[in-house]
């Protein structure tokens, strides 16, 4: 029986073609000459959006849970992981870093979109509740907010210091 079974699968297995196998990876890598701009844009929003969703939702829920009680030494309303103070901050500044880069991504992909505008409210105010949210179940003697807020600053400093950069290439070129 074991015998039938692994022809089948070398049978499966035939029926991939040569290329493909062997260049999975390049097949679905971007392609200027075959992908639409608009494709390219509507899928990286899509993506954005997840990682935003999974992001924002781990810091107003964090692994773990929260303490529901006030017993052995520690808050209601707390972080239980943040009991493991290096890695509940590492967690913290990842999932800011990675939350506030998905939501610039979102804001940057939807520029002079209708209703850009309230797009940029609603991810300011996003932003504005992961804070509150993660303000409350940290307690506030495990983790240093500053990093917290530089890894949520980071990406858009990020950002600008790379568009100057262009603009000021751009404007040497054309002096040159």
């Amino acid at each position: 029986m074991a015998e039938g079974n692994r022809n089948k699968c070398d049978r499966q297995r035939c029926c991939i073609p040569r290329e493909m196998e062997e260049n999975w990876f390049r097949r679905f890598q971007y392609d200027p000459d075959h992908d639409k701009e608009g494709d390219v844009r509507n899928i990286l929003l899509i993506i954005a959006t997840l990682i935003a969703a999974v992001t924002f939702q781990g810091g107003v829920n964090p692994p773990g849970g929260i303490w529901q009680d006030n017993d052995d030494g520690h808050s209601a309303g707390r972080a239980i992981y943040a009991s493991h103070q290096i890695a509940f901050y590492v967690f913290l500044v990842s999932n800011t870093f990675a939350l506030s880069t998905s939501l610039l991504v979102i804001v940057c992909l939807t520029y002079r979109f209708p209703l850009h505008i309230e797009i940029w409210v609603a991810t300011a105010s996003m932003m504005v509740t992961y804070a509150s949210a993660i303000f409350a179940v940290t307690p506030h003697e495990s983790v240093r907010f500053r990093y917290v807020l530089i890894a949520g600053a980071l990406p858009v400093i990020c950002r600008c210091i790379f568009q100057m950069s262009g603009k000021l290439k751009n404007k040497l070129s054309l002096n040159a």
